[in-house]
């Protein structure tokens, strides 16, 4: 069951935008309404205040030259792109393209900006994962968390930061970019045999069989988090929440529940923020069957950030 929450009186800022979605052809599998359904569900239930629903503008260009390469950069604006990386990237070109990822990256810097000043941010768009610094991939543009993370390295170069990836695919892009950084740890909960073919290595890949349990998935998850966290012990924390984790996600190939996915989530905010980290949350992938369901599974993570942050729900870990 996903619960609608009161507004406390501790603010969390959520950072969304009308250029967050752009137009697809029809029958386009991508679900681009999910971001203005779930801006409006966590308003219209009170998850969070409209005034805490803040446009974060669009990225500048020179923090993603930070990630991606100039010559990337130009055939997004210009729309010249090859056939084939298109088709690889999975979106079709259009003007809207390149503001539509420029938005998403401007809202997860200001997520982590908000995580880092008031302990809490999120995102309610990114975690764009499987773009690489030459190419995007499997419907991820720019690499979000990536050039947020090295715009943030270049006023403070020793800060460590973990990313924690309950999407239901590795993150390949981000481990390719950020594997060899010494401050960062790249931790994965994902399907082994599954999108996409080609992974690299992050810090600590958990790979499951396709179609895991909740209770299989959440074992490995408590058995696994806690320690590289210890281990790590990071200075920030970005959570990617994806929903594709759900029994009836139409990519995913797992078999969590929606409850299954309420504990996933208590269960990691609870562990970062009893850290005292700085904790941003980003959405991830989501491809319910049921084009209703995908929003407010990403409703329910943020209202249980909102919540952690409130100190009104907390789980032992």
């Amino acid at each position: 069951m996903i619960n609608s929450y009161g507004t406390g009186h501790l603010a969390v800022k959520c950072f969304y935008s009308d250029n967050y979605s752009f137009p697809l052809p029809e029958g386009h599998p991508f679900p681009m309404h999910k971001y203005a359904d779930a801006a409006m569900h966590l308003v219209d239930t009170k998850v969070i205040a409209a005034t805490d629903l803040i446009d974060p503008g669009l990225a500048e260009e020179d923090d993603i030259l930070r990630v991606h390469t100039s010559e990337y950069l130009s055939a997004i604006k210009n729309g010249s792109l090859p056939p084939q990386e298109t088709r690889r990237m999975g979106f079709p070109w259009s003007e809207r393209l390149y503001v539509r990822a420029r938005a998403a990256v401007a809202g997860t810097i200001a997520a982590i900006e908000a995580a880092c000043e008031e302990g809490n941010g999120c995102n309610l768009a990114g975690g764009t994962h499987h773009a690489f610094p030459d190419r995007g991939e499997g419907y991820c543009v720019l690499n979000d968390v990536a050039i947020a993370i090295r715009k943030l390295q270049a006023r403070d170069k020793d800060i460590r930061v973990i990313i924690v990836d309950l999407d239901a695919h590795q993150g390949n892009g981000t481990n390719f970019i950020l594997k060899q950084d010494p401050n960062i740890y790249c931790y994965s909960i994902h399907v082994g045999a599954n999108y996409p073919s080609r992974k690299f290595e992050g810090d600590q890949d958990i790979e499951l069989d396709r179609w895991v349990t909740g209770d299989d998935y959440l074992r490995r998850l408590k058995e696994t988090l806690p320690i590289a966290v210890e281990r790590f012990k990071p200075d920030l924390a970005i959570y990617l929440g994806g929903v594709d984790v759900h029994e009836d996600d139409r990519f995913g190939q797992m078999k969590l529940t929606t409850e299954d996915m309420r504990e996933r989530d208590l269960f990691t905010m609870s562990l970062l923020r009893r850290q005292s980290l700085p904790l941003a949350t980003v959405f991830g992938g989501g491809y319910n069957k049921d084009r209703a369901l995908t929003p407010l599974l990403h409703c329910q993570t943020v209202g249980l950030a909102a919540h952690i942050h409130r100190g009104q729900l907390n789980i032992e870990v």
